[in-house]
This record gives C-alpha cells, sequence and structure tokens, in this order.
C-alpha cells in the first residue's frame, strides 16, 4: 500500500490492521516480536504519526487512546542507520516522528540476583527490560536547567526514556565508584556498571 493510500484512510485503525496482518503472515504475530530486523521492504514514505516525549502516540493529529492499537505499533517499530524511526512490515517501510525515544519507561522493580542488585523496567507499551551488559542505561543531561535523563536500551537501536519519578528512584540508587583514577557516581544492575556522571559534576549540580 503506497502512503497515499494510508493517508487518504485517515483511520489509525486500518493501519493497524494492516500491521496485524504483516506480522500474521510473518509468524511473528501471536508469539514474541515480528523479526523487523530481518525485513527488507520498500520505503513507502513517512505517514504522520508521532510519539510525543511523554510517550503518547499521535495520528493525523489526533492521540491513539487505545493502547492495544499503541502496542501492536510498538512490535514493528524500527530505527535504522540513517537515525530514523520506521514501522516496517514485510512488505513496506513507513517513516513517523519521535520527539524524544519511542518508549517510556514507567516502572522500575529492584531485585537481587547471586548477590547483585537487579533493575527491572516496565515500559508503557509493555516491555519489561532488564538493565544489564545486553540492556544498558546511558545519563545524558540537556536543556538549560541541566535536566539529567536516563535511557534505557530496549531493543535493537530503540530505547526508553526514563521517567522522572522512576529516575529519582533510580538515582537514590547510586553510588560514587573509581574508574580510571575518578570517582564517579554510578548505578549497578546484573553486573554492570552506568556511569552517571563524576561526583564532581553532581556535587556542583547540586550546591
Amino acid at each position: 500500500m503506497a502512503t497515499e493510500e494510508i493517508k487518504a484512510t485517515g483511520d489509525a485503525a486500518s493501519l493497524a490492521a494492516l500491521i496485524s496482518r504483516a506480522a500474521g503472515d510473518s509468524g511473528g504475530g501471536k508469539k514474541g516480536l515480528p523479526p523487523v530486523d530481518r525485513w527488507n521492504p520498500p520505503f513507502c514514505g513517512d505517514i504522520d504519526m508521532e510519539i510525543r516525549a511523554d510517550g503518547t502516540w499521535f495520528y493525523l493529529g489526533t492521540p491513539i487512546g487505545r493502547a492495544p492499537l499503541v502496542r501492536l505499533f510498538a512490535t514493528v517499530l524500527r530505527k535504522d542507520d540513517d537515525r530514523k524511526t520506521y514501522l516496517v512490515t514485510p512488505v513496506e517501510k513507513v517513516g513517523i516522528r519521535v520527539v524524544d525515544a519511542p518508549f517510556v519507561a514507567v516502572e522500575m522493580s529492584v531485585t537481587e540476583r547471586d548477590g547483585r542488585q537487579v533493575l527491572t523496567f516496565r515500559t508503557n507499551v509493555g516491555d519489561v527490560v532488564e538493565a544489564g551488559r545486553d540492556h544498558p542505561i546511558r545519563f545524558v543531561i540537556r536543556g538549560e536547567n541541566d535536566e539529567l535523563k536516563p535511557y534505557l536500551h530496549v531493543r535493537g537501536r530503540l530505547e526508553a526514556l526514563v521517567t522522572r519519578a522512576v529516575m529519582y528512584d533510580l538515582v537514590e540508587l547510586g553510588e560514587p565508584v573509581e574508574i580510571a583514577g575518578r570517582e564517579v557516581f554510578c548505578v549497578r544492575s546484573g553486573g554492570s556498571i552506568f556511569p552517571v556522571m563524576t561526583v564532581a559534576e553532581l556535587d556542583a549540580l547540586t550546591r
């Protein structure tokens, strides 16, 4: 289906039905995630779909209020080498806009395994991700107010922005660790260490 045809429907449910059929044909629609990284369909243009910074999905300027529909779209998201995000099926690839990260980490649990702290996150679209070597957390400081923003790797090149409320809980678990001769404030999970910032930078921010 061409992009013009998709737009002409004016109905997100029609696009969802297309994606559902395509994922079902691939054998990945019912168990696990569709193998979007193995699909190489033609690019069919951009559609008027956007994921806002708070994780809300919009289609044709209207919020998509149906959670199952958003979860369906999320299963066929892919970020390519060009740093753009697409909805991908075996037969087509269409571009969408992402304001910040495609997912939002809305909940965190803290457990222990083999004497090590394990942090497990739940995203707004139902992914459950255990932070560790395969799913690192990175921290950036952005904005005029030096806002700390943690990002959790979910799959492929897709990340989840950790919500502010969860971020506070996450930072509470931090501790100073000596790295390359410097004291660095870090968070641990699953045997991995994720640097937040140097202790000196943290002291400067909290003064």
